[in-house]
């Protein structure tokens, strides 16, 4: 009799059980929210991009204000607005500015349409001049008006570069063309915040490698592109 009575109760406790669960978790599936939260897809990607804080403070682009290509003044404030991507660069480099510039000219392609734009510093001021920028431009296909390739004094673009945002750069006679600089692209909001995608461990990768290509896949040590995430994460800002 005893065994009898369990068998009821376990029956009725798994009735309203459906009752009450299985409803709740088919509004979970229908507003997607199960999705949003499934294991099996990568944190970066079903998360919202990270700000890069220093002591609790959100990092913002430092105040700038160059001249580019077309000899016309830039400010940081002319990028309000837009999402945008940094880079640190000159028209001489030997090695891999090249890529890099093939690749924001993808970026600059792929977001032809939105409020997107791009901020190139040249780290060698005193040769790329504002029409040195401006052949540059035109050989690498550069038409995007939201594109600065700008130059000006020296000490304050290392300072922009080395403090600023923490890409490295510096002059070394040993390195090709004789300066030295990280292939990093720095992700910038539409309110002038520094973002990026987090890593497997919930950690922001800060900045995105911009000197290999997608065609490349990987570099000769082993470090996978990460263009295509940052197509991505632009994307990811410019909805936001």
């Amino acid at each position: 009799m005893n065994k009898k009575y369990t068998y009821v109760w376990v029956s009725l406790i798994v009735l309203i059980f459906g009752i009450i669960v299985i409803p709740m978790i088919v509004e979970k599936i229908t507003k997607g929210e199960v999705v949003d939260k499934d294991r099996m897809v990568p944190y970066s990607e079903r998360d919202s991009l990270a700000y890069i804080t220093i002591n609790g403070n959100k990092r913002k682009v430092p105040s700038f204000e160059f001249i580019d290509q077309d000899s016309l003044v830039v400010t940081d404030k002319d990028y309000l607005g837009k999402v945008f991507v940094v880079e640190f660069f000159f028209t001489s480099c030997p090695s891999i500015c090249p890529i890099m510039t093939e690749n924001l000219v993808v970026l600059q392609n792929e977001f032809a349409d939105e409020d997107f734009g791009i901020a190139s510093f040249t780290i060698t001021p005193q040769y790329d001049t504002p029409s040195v920028l401006k052949k540059y431009a035109e050989d690498k296909g550069v038409t995007d008006m939201d594109w600065h390739l700008m130059t000006g004094d020296r000490d304050v673009i290392y300072e922009l570069a080395n403090s600023g945002f923490n890409i490295f750069a510096a002059e070394v006679p040993d390195a090709p063309g004789g300066f030295e600089h990280s292939g990093l692209f720095a992700l910038v909001d539409k309110q002038g915040y520094i973002r990026s995608r987090k890593d497997e461990f919930g950690n922001p990768i800060v900045y995105y490698r911009g000197a290999i290509t997608q065609e490349m896949g990987v570099n000769s040590e082993g470090e996978k592109e990460q263009i295509s995430i940052l197509k991505e994460d632009i994307r990811k800002l410019l909805q936001e």
